[in-house]
């Protein structure tokens, strides 16, 4: 049954939404991430590109009919963090959009304007069980790198779904040497910026320019400042990220989230009562910074028990190995995350951190995103037998399965250059 689901998505594939077909998906393992928990048995019918209903129900007549006994069925997995479909080669200046050294507009970048949906990365990402990413950039210089965006990963022109979810900065180590050299320098830095946003438009009358910002940077602030948008900010520190928690004190409309947190588990508790949600890699456990001294393979569990939102990416590994979060939530559950959490971590949770609660759960009128496993998708061994988004199954090929299949025989006659 799965691979007549995999002939019909190679035909879907072209097309930009199923609407009309209606997809029961039946006998799964169903991991529905709502009070519904996880159904060892069950039904996920998918309609004009929704969720129409998930449980024990007969598939309605004309439905395709997809055999999942013996599957795991969850809903597509949510990068949090990622760099996909901004740089194809990272060496190479012209197909890397990741930041803008040499640009006055850091503020004011969009991720969506740099997106390439034709970048290799993504069928790869795709194939592996992901649905839907966070992209940013990071900053060029100072300490505020643009918006970013959510897509999903259909490789479709368009598939960029929300723009300017949230806005990437810096803070910590790395602020600090990108403000000037210090981490006093670094917070004023980020509060002269704050300062301009507030004052705009009226500081910037008879074409002033703000203390740090441009007009046009100013305005792009704007909207975050006044809590609209929230201020990712990348901190690892203990210290770093207490102080970055007093943002709130100099400005209480900020909504934060912290990227990487690597010394989280030290604050926890002081994280969970700012209810400031952590974007963490779990395996960071050297420090590869001085602020990083403190890592350890049980941050992310430490943080969930003290009851911190927490969602699982990897900023350092953001351009090429996406599909590698889903290994990451697998090693936070072996050092002490509970499966749960865990997963969550890498679908409904980070849906949820940037406005997108149809997104990450299986239950009647969310968007139908849904992945058929060959077995827990937190395991190693496991993978996807299907994919769909938004209800359209999807091609399960990628430039490495094309280069695996060409070569898989050693027997089979090739081009003369090769035997070179």
């Amino acid at each position: 049954m799965i691979r007549s689901l995999l002939l019909a998505a190679g035909i879907a594939a072209t097309a930009p939404v199923a609407l009309s077909q209606t997809v029961a998906i039946t006998g799964g393992r169903i991991v529905t991430n709502t009070d519904q928990g996880v159904l060892e048995t069950g039904t996920v019918i998918i309609r004009d590109g929704r969720i129409q209903a998930v449980g024990a129900v007969a598939p309605p007549q004309g439905a395709t009919v997809i055999d999942a006994r013996g599957k795991w069925v969850t809903p597509g997995l949510f990068a949090a963090f990622s760099h996909l479909g901004l740089s194809e080669i990272n060496s190479e200046d012209p197909t890397n959009d990741v930041s803008a050294s040499g640009s006055d507009f850091q503020v004011s970048l969009r991720a969506a304007d740099s997106f390439n949906p034709d970048n290799t990365a993504i069928a790869v990402t795709r194939i592996e069980g992901f649905t839907r990413a966070a992209i940013a950039g990071f900053p060029g210089k100072g300490l505020l790198g643009g918006f970013g965006a959510i897509i999903d990963t259909s490789g479709r022109l368009g598939s960029v779904t929300a723009k300017d979810v949230f806005m990437i900065a810096q803070l910590g180590e790395t602020g600090a040497g990108a403000a000037g050299g210090s981490r006093a320098a670094a917070w004023q830095w980020l509060t002269a910026a704050i300062d301009d946003a507030r004052a705009y438009p009226r500081g910037f009358e008879d074409d002033a320019e703000g203390e740090l910002l441009s007009r046009r940077e100013a305005l792009a602030l704007k909207p975050v400042v006044e809590g609209r948008i929230p201020l990712m900010i990348e901190v690892h520190g203990a210290n770093d990220i207490l102080r970055t928690l007093a943002l709130r004190q100099y400005e209480p409309r900020l909504k934060l989230i912290l990227l990487g947190a690597t010394e989280g588990w030290r604050v926890a508790q002081e994280i969970a009562d700012a209810r400031v949600p952590v974007i963490v890699n779990p395996l960071t456990n050297l420090p590869g910074q001085f602020d990083m001294l403190a890592s350890t393979l049980e941050n992310a569990g430490r943080l969930e028990k003290a009851g911190v939102t927490v969602a699982i990416a990897d900023p350092a590994q953001a351009t090429h190995n996406t599909r590698l979060i889903q290994q990451l939530a697998g090693n936070a559950v072996a050092n002490g995350m509970s499966w749960e959490g865990a997963f969550r971590a890498i679908t409904s949770v980070p849906a949820a951190l940037y406005g997108q609660r149809d997104l990450g759960v299986l239950r009647q009128g969310a968007i139908g995103d849904v992945v058929i496993w060959d077995g827990d998708p937190l395991e190693l061994m496991s993978s996807p037998d299907a994919v769909y988004i938004s209800g359209a199954p999807t091609d399960m090929v990628s430039r490495q399965t094309k280069l695996r299949d060409r070569y898989i025989s050693l027997d089979e006659p090739r081009p003369q250059a090769y035997e070179r």
